[in-house]
């Protein structure tokens, strides 16, 4: 009788978490408009020609390339965000906001979301988090910057071992 008991009580839950209806399209918008996910989106758009310049700076270690040099540099660099512009743009990204939202979110658990967006501490995250992301980030390529060179000496002593191996 136990057993017949935890059948049921698991279908009664399961059946309850499968009928959760999905989030429509036009909460998920509010959501994205709340949290301004457009803006983020441009922000990070407007990011794409710093970046590209610090990873040319590491990449050139601080040598000065040929005056040749730096125009391939600059020709790459000019394809690469205007690349990267063209394909990141809102229009583009906004459909896929909306299935993975859906993908993941309840109507339920939207409405949830928005509700604490409207308090204070929501508002905070909102005008907050992207400077937080920021600040996350820069501080995570000085990490990296300082770890590179030891990446690439255990590079250079596997390929050394490697070698030393298949002879």
């Amino acid at each position: 009788m136990n057993v017949l008991k935890n059948v049921l009580i698991a279908f009664l839950f399961c059946s309850k978490v499968a009928i959760a209806e999905p989030a429509s399209e036009s909460s998920i918008k509010q959501l994205l408009a709340v949290t301004q996910a457009q803006k983020l989106v441009e922000g990070m758009r407007g990011q794409f020609d710093l970046l590209m310049n610090n990873a040319i700076e590491q990449a050139l270690k601080g040598k000065t390339p040929t005056a040749k040099h730096q125009q391939a540099i600059d020709n790459m660099k000019n394809r690469m965000v205007a690349l990267l512009q063209g394909e990141l743009t809102w229009e583009k990204l906004e459909p896929q906001y909306l299935r993975l939202y859906q993908d993941s979110f309840t109507e339920e658990e939207v409405a949830g979301i928005l509700s604490f967006y409207e308090t204070p501490a929501g508002q905070a995250i909102i005008y907050k988090m992207p400077v937080l992301m920021q600040k996350s980030m820069m501080e995570m390529q000085k990490r990296m910057g300082g770890i590179v060179p030891q990446i690439q000496k255990i590079q250079e002593n596997f390929v050394a071992e490697i070698a030393a191996t298949s002879k």
